[in-house]
């Protein structure tokens, strides 16, 4: 039973019901177990998964009385794989299921062509694991299914983190199609779950803004916008990533895709790169080379504290970046933090471009494409955006 007021947030679909938030229950349930929410009327809520050891002391799973079969999954499931197929008709590599988007606390899977990987970070999800493993088996027929449950935020429901394949085999890196272009991927290594799904849409868009131009693709991981840079035609394309083995397999994806022509990578700390880059001497002025440069750092922050810091260091690479823009050239930027809010980013973004003397004209926004689908009522679901500026002056 909830505290008066607390019942408003879960309502208006939000799925989390905090330690604080609990007036009483009813009879100690086991960890794991599927529990009823009421508010304090005893009006029911919804049904959740209960864990004592969190502080997020109950998921909620469903606003009904459901029985959590292999049906149930299995409804949830294709219901989630629908609104993908609706939403991105044609890719072959997306997310299936992102955790509350699809009201499925706890629960990613993604699809890397015929390799499905899921991720699971509450103990209620985890306990019913093999059902869910052979659900995606009837409804993919992947020829391997992986485990990547090797995240730090597992302790927090009170589980080991564990790396495996549990169906199939997967031998080397997956290739992966998106947008026509083919990249490795270490689905047992890589970040997230082997890649950035997220940006597939946006690596279409921002490449409309390269073709002919000199490209700056910075903290370029695997090569995502190099490469679709390169494809759209691109005079030269200029790869950075402080990882020596990201900048490695993208050398390989471009020689892949046969986009080799003007295309370079180079492994450097970024930071370090752009000062070197926009460094004059005493009456020297810096000549601006490039058309389109291309910021997609990751996240800066870790929670609400590391947030100055991190608005600090968007400051920095954006001054930067903006001093190697020729006129009428664009700058791509993008922000994966959900403790930065679009308002705060771009608020960045315009004192960079102040201390820069630069005046820009916003052209186009971003945001996670739709396999990463946005509740407003769930802030948390919001949290990849994007801005594409031309330099006006």
């Amino acid at each position: 039973m909830l505290r008066p007021g607390e019942a408003d947030r879960i309502l208006s679909g939000h799925p989390w019901v905090y330690k604080g938030s609990i007036l009483r229950i009813s009879s100690p349930p086991e960890d794991g177990s599927l529990v009823q929410v009421k508010d304090h009327r005893h009006r029911f809520l919804g049904v959740g998964f209960f864990n004592s050891k969190s502080k997020i002391n109950v998921r909620l799973l469903d606003t009904d009385r459901v029985e959590v079969s292999s049906a149930y999954w299995e409804e949830k499931i294709r219901t989630a794989l629908r609104l993908r197929m609706k939403a991105m008709p044609g890719a072959s590599s997306f997310r299936v299921v992102n955790a509350e988007s699809d009201f499925l606390s706890g629960l990613i899977v993604d699809k890397y062509e015929d390799v499905i990987v899921f991720q699971i970070s509450s103990l209620g999800m985890d306990q019913r694991k093999d059902v869910i493993i052979d659900v995606l088996k009837k409804i993919f027929s992947p020829r391997a299914i992986v485990e990547r449950n090797d995240i730090g935020s597992r302790k927090f429901e009170g589980l080991p983190e564990v790396l495996q394949v549990v169906h199939g085999t997967v031998e080397g890196p997956v290739t992966v199609v998106l947008n026509g272009i083919k990249f490795q991927v270490d689905l047992l290594g890589g970040h997230k779950t082997g890649y950035y799904l997220d940006q597939q849409l946006n690596y279409k868009r921002v490449a409309h803004y390269a073709k002919g131009g000199n490209v700056l693709d910075c903290f370029c991981f695997l090569g995502g916008f190099t490469l679709h840079a390169a494809k759209e035609g691109a005079k030269q394309v200029l790869g950075l990533d402080q990882s020596a083995e990201a900048i490695a397999a993208a050398t390989q994806n471009s020689e892949l895709n046969g986009l080799t022509h003007g295309t370079s990578f180079a492994a450097v700390n970024v930071f370090d790169w752009l000062k070197e880059q926009t460094a004059t001497r005493p009456n020297e002025k810096l000549v601006p080379r490039y058309d389109l440069v291309v910021l997609d750092p990751p996240s800066f922050t870790r929670n609400r504290a590391s947030v100055p810091d991190a608005l600090r260091g968007y400051k920095e690479i954006h001054l930067r970046a903006l001093k190697l823009l020729k006129r009428d050239g664009v700058l791509a930027t993008f922000c994966c933090s959900h403790h930065v809010d679009a308002n705060t980013f771009q608020q960045v973004i315009l004192e960079a471009a102040h201390d820069a003397h630069r005046i820009l004209r916003k052209i186009e926004t971003f945001c996670q494409a739709p396999d990463h689908p946005v509740i407003p009522t769930i802030p948390e679901t919001e949290y990849l955006k994007g801005f594409a500026f031309e330099v006006a002056r």
